[in-house]
C-alpha cells in the first residue's frame, strides 16, 4: 500500500507540474510575439548558448563520428560491403546523432544555465524588482533564450554533422581503406531532402523543449540555492529524457509523411 500511494503521489505531482508547464510555455510563446523586442540580450544570449558551446559540440561530433565509423567498418567488411560506410554514416549522423547528441549536450550544459541563473534572479528577488520597474521577466528572460536556441542549436547541430563525417571519413581512410572519393560520394548520395529536413528539423524542435522545461524551472523554483540546485537537476533530466522521447515520435511520424523523399 504504501508503494501504491507514493507511485499515487507520484503521479498527481507528475499531472501538476505538467498542468503548468503547459500553461508556462503557452505564455512564453504569447511573449514571442508581443511588442518590445530585446535584441541585445538576445545577441548575447545567442554567443553565450552557441559560440560557447562550440568546442563541446566540435568535440562530441568528433568522437562520437569515429566511434560510429570504427564500429561500422568492422561489421561491413565481414561482408565485404565497406563501401558502403559513407551511406550508413550519412544516414545516422543525419538523421539521429546529429540531433540526438547536440541536443543532450545542449541540455546538459545550457538548460542548466538557464535554469541555474534565472533560479538565482529569483531567490534574490530580481525578478520582483523587474516587476516593480514595469519589466515583463518572461519577455526580458525567457524570450531571448527561445529565440537563441531556436537559431543556434540547428546550427550547432549542422557543425556536428559535419564534424562526425569528418571524424567517419578519417576513421575510413585509414581503418577501413575505403578511398575518400569512394565515401564523400556515399556520403553525398543520402544528401536528399528527406534526411536534411529530419535533420533540421529535429534540433528546432528540441530547442522549444529545452527553452520551456529549463525557464520554468528557472521561474518556479523555490527554497533559495538547495532549490535553485534541485531546480536545476531537474531540468537537465527532464530535457534530456524528453528529448529522447521525442526523437522517437518524432522519426515515427516524420518519417511516414516524407518517406518518398528518403
Amino acid at each position: 500500500m504504501a508503494i501504491l500511494s507514493a507511485f499515487d503521489n507520484w503521479l498527481k505531482h507528475a499531472a501538476y507540474e505538467s498542468q503548468h508547464l503547459f500553461f508556462f510555455s503557452a505564455r512564453m510563446i504569447g511573449a514571442l510575439f508581443s511588442r518590445r523586442f530585446y535584441l541585445r540580450e538576445t545577441l548575447e544570449q545567442m554567443y553565450l548558448i552557441g559560440v560557447g558551446s562550440m568546442v563541446l559540440i566540435v568535440l562530441t561530433g568528433i568522437f562520437a563520428g569515429q566511434g560510429f565509423a570504427l564500429a561500422f567498418s568492422m561489421e561491413l567488411m565481414d561482408f565485404g560491403a565497406k563501401n558502403y560506410l559513407g551511406r550508413i554514416m550519412a544516414i545516422s549522423i543525419i538523421r539521429e546523432l546529429g540531433p540526438v547528441l547536440t541536443g543532450v549536450m545542449f541540455a546538459a550544459r545550457v538548460a542548466a544555465g538557464i535554469t541555474a541563473e534565472i533560479g538565482a534572479m529569483k531567490s534574490s528577488n530580481q525578478l520582483d524588482a523587474m516587476v516593480a520597474f514595469g519589466i515583463d521577466p518572461l519577455k526580458k528572460l525567457a524570450v531571448p533564450r527561445l529565440i537563441a536556441l531556436i537559431v543556434m542549436l540547428p546550427a550547432m547541430t549542422v557543425i556536428c554533422d559535419v564534424i562526425a563525417l569528418f571524424g567517419g571519413w578519417v576513421i575510413a581512410t585509414l581503418v577501413a581503406h575505403v578511398t575518400s572519393t569512394m565515401y564523400w560520394s556515399a556520403v553525398r548520395e543520402r544528401l536528399v531532402f528527406g534526411n536534411i529536413f529530419v535533420g533540421l528539423l529535429k534540433p528546432v524542435l528540441f530547442s522549444f523543449v529545452i527553452a520551456f522545461i529549463s525557464c520554468y524551472k528557472g521561474f518556479s523554483s523555490a527554497g533559495g540555492t538547495k532549490g535553485v540546485g534541485r531546480a536545476t537537476t531537474n531540468s537537465v533530466v527532464l530535457c534530456s529524457i524528453t528529448i529522447l522521447i521525442g526523437n522517437f515520435f518524432i522519426t515515427r511520424v516524420v518519417f511516414n509523411w516524407i518517406k518518398g523523399y528518403l
